[in-house]
């Protein structure tokens, strides 16, 4: 995933790997996260599968500057094109990279999403119907309110989700868009 992270941010332009960091940590940072530790050998990963180049300046901080081959852009645009293999968090990186994408594919991928995201609330549901009938036999149903609540809080979860990426999907709700209003 930091590979593809890495690709991605490197769409920009050329960073150091500490502008790198900086940048994952400003921007998707919110839900993933990445020391040097990791940082530093997935860029020289890139570099050794000639993903991204490595220059070194001369300068007094001996700063190395990484910069996207063509082959490290045409891999990140077919992992950002292709369907989702991992979690929420995977797809969260790959829909804020979407402006990379034809409007076809984005559309296509968010339905995915969206589709996925409608199967989780039709489970929690179900899993809902199951709980309620099993509480009316038991004698002090409130000695679950908080088992109870984490499951109220996925069906909110997945609702909010549903509704954010129908918004995405039609581009609404983006105030810093202006024809969005």
């Amino acid at each position: 995933m930091l590979e593809n992270i890495i690709l991605g941010l490197l769409m920009e332009g050329t960073m150091s790997g500490y502008d790198l960091k900086k940048n994952i940590d400003s921007s998707v940072g919110t839900f993933y996260t990445a020391s040097y530790g990791s940082l530093y050998p997935a860029l020289k990963r890139l570099s050794d599968k000639e993903l991204v180049s490595l220059t070194e300046t001369d300068n007094s901080k001996n700063k190395k500057l990484y910069t996207l081959l063509p082959s490290g852009q045409k891999h990140f645009l077919d992992w950002l094109a292709g369907p989702s293999q991992g979690g929420r968090n995977e797809q969260l990186i790959r829909i804020f990279f979407y402006d990379y994408l034809d409007e076809e594919t984005r559309q296509l991928r968010l339905g995915e999403y969206l589709f996925k995201t409608e199967q989780e609330i039709r489970t929690l549901e179900t899993v809902q119907g199951i709980v309620a009938e099993e509480l009316k036999h038991l004698p002090n149903p409130g000695d679950y309110h908080y088992r109870l609540s984490v499951l109220s809080y996925g069906l909110k979860h997945f609702e909010m989700e549903k509704q954010w990426l129908k918004d995405i999907k039609e581009r609404k709700d983006l105030k810093h868009d202006e024809s969005a209003k």
